[in-house]
């Protein structure tokens, strides 16, 4: 648990956009494993299994009653204030790419996580997400342009100040 929580909160985030949903799901997660620990197989790597589970986790509370209820409670009542941007995106790239990417559709947005946060390669991807190769290369093409025109308007301070 130790080693795989923080990544999975992570990856969890990136499908939910909520910070306490995606500590809820991993949680669920992490007891369900314990539950059914006697039913697991060793066929595979413990990360691919632990990061299939949350990301069927994190796809099913999109689905729920639950989320579409807190959509429509933001929708009906939004936030007078900024919601202060959530610390792990900010470790992992800067908040406005955290942003952009968190923008995406979820298709492609899952692409570029597995690829570029959890450093998988594209036939794990395709494994993972039981999907063929070429399809998870076009998405994560698609996934690069989409993310490069959602930035292109940025003026980049690193690059203003070098």
């Amino acid at each position: 648990m130790n080693h795989y929580t923080e990544p999975l909160i992570r990856l969890a985030y990136y499908y939910v956009k909520d910070r306490q949903a995606a500590e809820d799901i991993v949680q669920e997660v992490f007891i369900k494993i314990y539950h059914a620990q006697y039913k697991y197989e060793e066929r595979g790597e413990l990360k691919a299994f632990l990061y299939k589970v949350t990301a069927n986790k994190s796809k099913d509370y999109l689905k729920s009653w639950t989320y579409k209820k807190v959509q429509l409670q933001n929708k009906i009542f939004p936030s007078t204030s900024r919601i202060e941007s959530d610390e792990m995106v900010r470790k992992d790239e800067q908040t406005i790419v955290g942003e952009a990417i968190l923008r995406l559709p979820l298709k492609h947005r899952e692409v570029l996580i597995y690829y570029y946060f959890n450093e998988m390669k594209i036939s794990e991807i395709a494994q993972l997400l039981f999907t063929p190769e070429s399809t998870i290369k076009t998405r994560l093409r698609r996934g690069k342009e989409l993310l490069k025109d959602g930035l292109k308007d940025i003026e980049w301070e690193v690059l203003l100040n070098g």
